[in-house]
C-alpha cells in the first residue's frame, strides 16, 4: 500500500512540472545541417536556451518553463528569424522552409503568434518599400526622408488602430511596440508625444494583469520618462545657433566616448572621408536618416568612408540600444551644448562632410547630393 501511495504522488509530482511547460516544435525544410537556435528575448539581451542541428526531415522540438507573464521568444538560422510569444503552457508548431524561413512559415496552436507573424511580414514589407525608395535616384535626400517618413507614419497609425489599441495587453501589442525599421524603434518613446501614450496605454495593462512583472516595469519606466522628454521638448526647441559662424575648412576635433566605452577623436579618422553627422535617436525622422546612412556606409566604407555620429540624446541607455547594431562610430554628446556650439549647429540632423586631409569641404546646406559629394572625394 505504501509503495502504492508513493508512486501514486510521484505520477501526481511529474505531471504537476510537466504542466508547467510549454512546448515549440515543427519542421524547417530545406535545411539539413544548419543549425536552429531556440532564444528568449530578454530585457538584458537575446539568450540562447537550445540548438539542434536539422536533419533531412528539419524536424525539431524544444520546450521551456512557463512564465508568470508573457515572454517572448525566436527560432533562429543565421539571421533568419521567427518571433514568438508564450503566455501559456500551449503547444506551438511551427513549419517552414529555408533560405526564406523568416517569411516563409506558418504557425498554429497560438493565436498571438499567428498575429505576431502577421506583424513581421507587415514590417518586413515597410523595409522593402522603404529600401526602394531610398534608391531611387530621382529622389533628393529631402524627398526620400519626407517619403519614408510618411510611410512609417501609416504602418504606425494602422499599427495603433489594428494591433495595439483593441487590446493593449495582447503580447502581439507589446511586440508591435518595439518593430524597428533600419535598426531603429517604429515608436518612438522618448520624446513623440502621440508614440508615448502608445506606450503607455500598454504599460497600464501589464500593470493591471502582471503587476511584478520585469518587462512591465520597463514599460512603465519608459512611458514616465517619454512623458517627462515631452513636456520638457518646447523648451529644449526653442534653442538655435548661428550657422553663418561655421567655415568650410579645417577641423575642430571632437573627443567623446562611444558605444564601447572608447574615447574617439575625430582628428584620428584623417586619411579617410569622414561623414560627421549630427543626431537625434529620439524622434521620428530617425529611422528613415539611419537607414539611408547605412545605404551610404554599405556601398562606400570599404573605399575609405567613415560615419562619425553624434548623438544628442539625453537617455544613454535608450541610445546605446538603438546604437547597439550600427557598424559606423557612435559617439554621445554629454554635453549637447558645447558640442552644438563647436560647430555652430543650428538644427539636427545636421551634417558635415571631410576630406581625407581633415579638411571640411561642405555641410547640408551647400551638399545637394550626398552621395555624388561621397563619390568625389574617394
Amino acid at each position: 500500500m505504501k509503495k502504492s501511495v508513493l508512486c501514486a504522488v510521484l505520477v501526481l509530482a511529474l505531471t504537476a512540472c510537466s504542466e508547467k511547460k510549454f512546448q515549440i516544435e515543427g519542421q524547417i525544410t530545406n535545411a539539413k545541417d544548419s543549425v536552429l537556435y531556440f532564444e528568449n528575448m530578454g530585457l538584458a539581451g537575446v539568450e540562447v536556451l537550445d540548438s539542434v542541428r536539422l536533419d533531412d526531415e528539419g524536424s525539431f522540438s524544444f520546450s521551456g518553463e512557463k512564465q508568470d507573464a508573457p515572454e517572448f521568444y525566436r527560432l533562429r538560422i543565421h539571421d533568419q528569424i521567427i518571433s514568438l510569444a508564450i503566455d501559456s503552457t500551449e503547444t506551438v508548431t511551427v513549419r517552414g522552409q529555408w533560405p526564406q524561413m523568416a517569411r516563409e512559415y506558418e504557425v498554429s496552436g497560438s493565436k498571438e503568434c499567428e498575429t505576431i507573424r502577421e506583424l513581421a511580414l507587415k514590417q518586413m514589407d515597410l523595409q522593402q518599400r522603404a529600401i526602394k525608395v531610398n534608391q531611387d535616384e530621382a529622389l533628393s535626400v529631402d524627398q526620400v526622408n519626407d517619403s519614408i517618413l510618411k510611410m512609417v507614419q501609416q504602418y504606425k497609425d494602422e499599427v495603433k488602430r489594428q494591433y495595439i489599441f483593441p487590446n493593449p495587453g495582447r503580447p502581439s501589442a507589446y511586440f508591435a511596440l518595439f518593430q524597428t525599421l533600419g535598426g531603429m524603434l517604429l515608436f518612438n518613446p522618448q520624446t513623440d508625444k502621440d508614440d508615448v501614450k502608445v506606450f503607455a496605454a500598454v504599460a497600464t495593462s501589464w500593470d493591471t494583469f502582471w503587476p511584478t512583472a520585469e518587462r512591465g516595469k520597463n514599460l512603465h519606466n519608459i512611458a514616465i520618462e517619454g512623458m517627462k522628454n515631452v513636456r520638457s521638448a518646447a523648451a529644449d526647441s526653442s534653442r538655435t545657433i548661428d550657422a553663418s559662424k561655421v567655415r568650410e575648412a579645417g577641423l575642430i576635433d571632437i573627443a567623446l566616448r562611444d558605444n564601447h566605452g572608447q574615447i574617439r577623436h575625430l582628428t584620428g579618422l584623417e586619411g579617410k572621408v569622414v561623414l560627421l553627422d549630427f543626431h537625434v535617436f529620439a524622434t521620428p525622422e530617425s529611422p528613415a536618416r539611419i537607414l539611408m546612412l547605412r545605404e551610404l556606409y554599405n556601398k562606400y566604407h570599404g573605399q575609405g568612408l567613415e560615419i562619425y555620429q553624434v548623438s544628442l540624446d539625453s537617455d544613454e541607455h535608450f541610445w546605446k540600444q538603438q546604437t547597439a547594431a550600427l557598424p559606423w562610430i557612435n559617439v554621445l554628446g554629454s554635453d549637447a551644448s558645447s558640442t552644438l556650439t563647436l560647430y555652430n549647429v543650428q538644427r539636427v540632423p545636421e551634417f558635415f562632410l571631410i576630406d581625407r586631409g581633415n579638411n571640411i569641404v561642405g555641410r547640408s546646406q551647400t551638399i545637394k547630393d550626398v552621395e555624388q559629394a561621397i563619390k568625389n572625394l574617394l
